[in-house]
């Protein structure tokens, strides 16, 4: 059975349609039909009164009818533009919107064309636009995320203890800025809460700060092309305003130039507020000893306490399960905390204690007896598996009464004395005593084992061996595993709260020293990355539920990663340079970002919302699949292997204002943006040739080999040469050949991002679908006839089909001249600048 809806269009563009009626007929009645056509009579939405007839005929692939394109097309510009149907309303039953795609994409927007091609036959080509639900999900996890990442600072800066008056001053006002952060984004996230309606955030609203998370105009865009002998095809581009803090502004310029004013700026504070400067790198190392802490900490105790359960069981299998997974992760603790940047911030520390200030005030030596050495760690052989392993700093010697008084004000909150002197080998011996305790826990279990095997081979009867061990003077295996994994946990906990202390030092240290901006800028780069965020998540999701049934596109997932090229129209003149520079830090923060699959525990769309899990400095993207479609994907995937993402942006500038800053400005930012991602895109492909075959890479009708694309490509971006569109072309081609996700940006993702996506298009139905060259502009109007504004298209030009205009543009010297003949003024700046680049051009 087939639905037919009928719609009646206004007199103008910009009228709405208007829903007259629906009818149901049978396909097969429409085949039997003389004519192969059937008259129906359109029932109203409420199906109580017909509204009137529609006549639906069946239409030849392949075939050319007299009068039909008449018939069917819209005279645009006086160009026949072939639209056989135009829809509002998305269907469950479509190809394109089943019910997966449904939980994610909404209110999608339907246009079916027909075009002719080389031979004379005909294509339909369908453009599907659709909202996105990841539009506010994603924004609104990610804020959820901040204030339970910024809350735990507080408690950590509030856990280390006590300090010395100047660093107790700065440390409140750390955690006063940090509360400010937090009821901000709090107050953000109960605005978005309160919205319904659209699933995205318009272009007119990005000056609302409740909505600056939000990524502006975010749409999939999908078109599907039926040519006849031809298997359907179809291409998925993500559109989406530029990632940037745009209610901020950019009068300071964008995250690029205030992240390295503040860098410059640091050290200076850093002096005045008496810190010692450590760098990005060291920063971003003591986040990353943080986080492995948090999470190798808790997990080391369950593993060990699990360890203890098999052992209570005898299950020996259990047994060296657990103890293999809890070496691996002890391991893995120890070898997180393995840098000189904890021994040096642990110093640091100890200098910031009440008692070191006062003891270099007085010029006092500390009493004798207070100078202990630490106590030795006592030796573990076989015949002792059971001994004490680690370091405790509470065991060293008490001192007598006097001395309890005069230091009672310094009450021991932290690990490391007051009144010693620091022994820089301390943390060495603390920090190898879990090693140490790791093995006597192995060396016991091995012995048990051992002893196990002993037993089953000198009595095959089970029941006396039972008996025996029942009997046996050594024990039940807990109890003599007891005593060293308690020892263990004791260890890891000391070394953990030790190191915790010292990076979170090193946190408040450079939060001191960015009292004047630095919790601004992380605002503002949360801001842009939750906008670049939204929009991957987007095209991830799109792309992986497209490539499910390909078995090609999921080796390449798992092995090496999707490369997501963004495309951005930015120019370099103005307000634009600020967004291109938040842009670019936005897209390279995805670095930190992996995707793992999981399995929907329903198919209830609730249900197949992706989950973002992490911190700042790196976070996981759970995407959720339905039990059907999770049994097809390798079982790599289906262990949860996390997927590794490119991302790579390129930037071309192709307004009016990127003549004046070609003319008379600065495009540097552009040219290294391009230079810089070409080289990542250029070792992606590197990667994937080695790994992945080139068969489990899409076939394309152009026979360009991708190694040529990628040599073309890298001439242009070295090329001086303006507005050089060809960058963005062959990125474009470049990442549909390596199955990746594109994306196409502007300002507001409107006027100049419907132009690069409309010639796409076209040009990939003359590349791929041959097209006619005489339809090329035809379909192109076409498509742009309703999303265009005018006046934007003669920015444009096709490499290969020149311009898709039908008036040409004006000189490119008009640009300035209109722009400077707001007022005599700046005319005559204009002819002052124009003689010295004329002087210094034939010089």
């Amino acid at each position: 059975m087939a639905r037919a809806f009928c719609c009646c269009r206004g007199s103008t563009a910009k009228e709405e349609s208007t829903f007259l009626g629906s009818a149901t007929f049978s396909v097969a009645d429409l085949l039997k039909s003389r004519d192969q056509q059937i008259s129906l009579n359109l029932r109203s939405s409420d199906d109580l009164e017909a509204v009137g007839t529609v006549v639906v005929s069946r239409m030849k692939m392949g075939e050319i009818e007299d009068g039909e394109v008449d018939h069917m097309a819209t005279d645009i510009q006086a160009q026949k533009c072939a639209l056989v149907c135009e829809s509002l309303h998305g269907t469950t039953n479509d190809k394109d919107y089943g019910p997966l795609m449904s939980a994610l994409f909404k209110n999608p927007v339907c246009k079916v064309y027909r075009f002719q091609t080389l031979d004379s036959k005909w294509m339909l080509v369908r453009e599907q636009m659709a909202e996105s639900t990841l539009s506010f999900t994603i924004p609104k996890q990610l804020i959820t995320l901040h204030i339970q990442e910024d809350s735990r600072r507080i408690q950590e800066l509030k856990d280390l203890g006590e300090l010395s008056p100047h660093w107790d001053n700065l440390r409140r006002e750390v955690i006063s800025r940090y509360d400010q952060v937090i009821r901000s984004y709090q107050e953000t996230l109960e605005e978005l809460d309160k919205l319904t309606g659209p699933s995205f955030k318009p272009s007119c609203s990005k000056a609302q700060k409740y909505l600056e998370f939000i990524p502006i105009n975010l749409h999939t865009q999908r078109m599907r092309v039926t040519c006849p002998r031809k298997t359907d095809a179809f291409y998925d581009i993500i559109t989406v305003g530029a990632p940037a803090a745009h209610f901020q502004g950019f009068k300071s310029g964008g995250l690029q130039k205030l992240l390295s004013r503040y860098e410059s700026e640091k050290k200076s504070y850093s002096t005045a507020y008496q810190c010692i400067y450590y760098s990005p790198e060291q920063t971003a190392k003591a986040r990353e000893v943080l986080g492995s802490l948090s999470e190798l900490q808790p997990l080391i105790s369950s593993l060990a306490d699990r360890l203890l359960q098999a052992a209570q069981q005898r299950s020996v299998d259990a047994l060296r399960d657990t103890l293999k997974s809890l070496a691996e992760k002890t391991e893995q603790f120890v070898h997180a905390l393995k840098d000189e940047l904890v021994k040096s911030a642990l110093l640091a520390l100890h200098a910031a204690r009440p008692g070191y200030i006062s003891k270099t005030q007085t010029h006092t030596p500390p009493p004798l007896h207070l100078q202990t050495e630490m106590p030795q760690t006592p030796s573990h052989t076989g015949a002792e598996p059971d001994a004490a392993v680690c370091i405790n700093m509470d065991e060293v010697q008490t001192p007598n009464k006097e001395e309890q008084l005069a230091a009672v004000t310094l009450e021991r909150q932290d690990s490391i004395p007051h009144y010693k002197e620091y022994d820089e080998e301390e943390w060495d011996r603390v920090w190898a005593s879990v090693a140490k305790s790791l093995n006597c826990v192995i060396a016991l279990v091995d012995k048990l084992q051992e002893q196990d095997n002993n037993n089953q081979e000198s009595t095959p009867d089970q029941a006396l061996a039972d008996v025996i061990t029942s009997h046996n003077p050594t024990g039940e295996w807990r109890e003599q595993l007891s005593p060293l994994v308690a020892s263990l946990k004791e260890c890891v906990t000391e070394v953990g709260d030790r190191a915790q202390k010292s990076m979170t030092f090193i946190l408040l240290q450079e939060a001191v020293c960015s009292i004047p901006q630095g919790l601004f800028l992380q605002q503002r780069r949360d801001v842009v990355f939750s906008q670049a965020l939204s929009a991957l998540a987007c095209g991830f999701v799109m792309r992986l539920y497209a490539g499910l049934e390909d078995k090609g596109f999921l080796q390449q997932l798992h092995l090496v990663g999707l490369v997501a090229q963004f495309e951005s129209l930015l120019s370099t003149y103005s307000e634009e340079i600020g967004m291109l520079e938040d842009m670019e830090t936005g897209i390279s923060d995805l670095n930190r970002v992996t995707f793992r699959i999981t399995e929907a525990k329903s198919d209830d769309p609730a249900e197949l919302q992706p989950v973002v899990s992490g911190r700042r400095d790196y976070y996981t993207v759970e995407i959720p699949l339905p039990q059907q479609s999770f049994q097809i994907i390798p079982p790599e995937l289906q262990e949860g292997k996390p997927l590794q993402i490119f991302p790579v942006l390129f930037n071309v500038g192709i307004n009016e204002q990127q003549t004046i800053a070609e003319r008379f400005g600065d495009i540097s930012l552009q040219e290294r943006i391009n230079q810089r991602n070409f080289e990542i895109l250029d070792g992606y492909f590197k990667t994937l040739s080695d790994k992945v075959p080139s068969e489990c890479l899409p076939c394309f009708q152009t026979q360009m080999d991708v190694k040529e694309l990628l040599e073309t490509l890298g001439q242009n971006v070295v090329t001086k040469k303006r507005k050089n569109v060809e960058i963005l072309w062959l990125a474009g081609t470049i990442c549909r050949r390596l199955n990746g996700i594109r994306f196409t940006s502007c300002k507001s993702a409107k006027d100049r991002t419907s132009m690069s996506v409309t010639l796409e298009q076209c040009a990939l139905l003359r590349d791929e679908h041959q097209l006619s060259k005489d339809y090329f502009i035809r379909a192109l109007d076409c498509m742009r006839s309703s999303r265009l504004a005018q006046g934007e298209a003669a920015q444009w030009d096709d490499p290969e089909a020149g311009s898709v205009a039908n008036h040409k543009p004006a000189s490119r010297h008009f640009y300035p001249i209109a722009l400077l003949l707001v007022s005599s003024h700046l005319l005559v700046v204009w002819l002052i600048l124009s003689l010295v680049f004329l002087l210094a051009k034939y010089q």
